[in-house]
């Protein structure tokens, strides 16, 4: 069923196009008889204006567009809660893409927000985009990152100090005697789990007699997480890591399963192995055995973005603004809390 039209609304009211532009956009110009008539013609016709065009004619959508990692994990999810609660507040929408670490697809997000000329873009980017959010803001669109700084301060960003959360994670797991110690991460090539990593060397490096071994999980994914804890079951008892850091909840999930899952020879959680996570989702503290994770304020990001993205778009002349919120350990039955 083709949609109604303004001049077929206009026909049926028996006044001018420009009368039923009026009664939707400026009222007050129009007669109480003519508002009456349009309004009776919208109603039996079934007309929905399209707002979206009518904004783009004015230069520029209300919407925002979000662009994240994997939206399978929470912490995106939380943050996007945040967006969309600053977005609802200055009047505007998000619109949710994953890219689900996958370049391709995250330029094609990129390509369809610029297209629509959204009022913005918030990004929690694969590598670095620089160039290609250069020529976004050149065209109009302002770009702010999320969940990752900004390289050469050239875009602002709303970030957690990733390094400082690592080391907290491995300061707290040394703090309860344990010296052997495995980093389970997904691929090398996200910033934010290399920084975790960082993070968690320095604390080893000023811990004598400590050790850290690195065991690369394909993705930030339980799956990924469960993989690597089969292969920590799979080692003799002496042979395996007293403690894990797991580069997020997902893949710390994924860890305490596979080694709860061994019913002969498996290892106990916080027993033969303690464990911590990052993110501190929900799920964390609902886990067969609840979780120690490093908390990060997921919606207080989205947020933050919002306001930096709104306040830019007021005055195109604000420098680019960096903030960078702290860590926060959160201490649970996993690491013997």
């Amino acid at each position: 069923m083709a949609a109604v039209s303004i001049r077929e609304v206009a026909s049926r009211a028996g006044v001018s196009v420009g009368t039923v532009s009026n009664v939707l956009n400026h009222p007050a110009k129009v007669s109480e008889d003519a508002t009456q008539r349009v309004h009776a013609a919208i109603a039996e016709l079934g007309f929905i204006r399209n707002d979206a065009a009518r904004r783009l004619r004015a230069g520029r959508s209300t919407t925002i567009g979000l662009i994240v990692l994997d939206v399978r994990n929470p912490f995106f999810t939380d943050l996007a809660r945040g967006a969309e609660d600053a977005a609802a507040a200055a009047g505007l929408s998000v619109i949710l893409g994953n890219s689900g670490d996958d370049r391709d697809r995250e330029q094609n997000y990129l390509d369809l927000f610029e297209e629509q000329r959204t009022f913005g873009v918030l990004i929690s980017p694969i590598g670095d985009i620089t160039a290609r959010l250069t020529r976004l803001r050149e065209r109009g669109t302002r770009a702010v990152l999320v969940d990752r700084s900004s390289d050469d301060f050239s875009f602002s960003s709303v970030s957690v100090d990733d390094v400082a959360g690592g080391r907290l994670a491995v300061e707290h797991l040394i703090s309860v005697g344990r010296t052997r110690i495995a980093f389970v991460g997904g691929p090398p090539g996200i910033r934010q789990v290399a920084d975790r990593y960082r993070g968690a060397e320095l604390a080893v490096r000023a811990a004598p007699g400590c050790s850290l071994e690195v065991l690369e999980a394909p993705a930030l994914s339980v799956l990924a997480g469960r993989e690597a804890g089969a292969a920590i079951s799979a080692r003799a008892p002496l042979d395996r890591p007293d403690a894990v850091f797991a580069a997020n909840d997902l893949v710390a999930m994924g860890v305490l399963q596979a080694l709860v899952m061994q019913r002969h020879g498996g290892a106990r959680v916080p027993e033969d192995i303690a464990l911590i996570g990052y993110d501190d989702i929900d799920f964390a503290s609902a886990a067969v055995v609840p979780m120690s994770s490093i908390r990060q304020p997921s919606e207080l990001i989205g947020r933050t973005a919002v306001e930096i993205l709104v306040a830019e778009a007021a005055d195109a002349a604000l420098d680019p603004r960096q903030v960078v919120f702290q860590p926060e350990l959160v201490v649970r039955e996993s690491t013997g809390g």
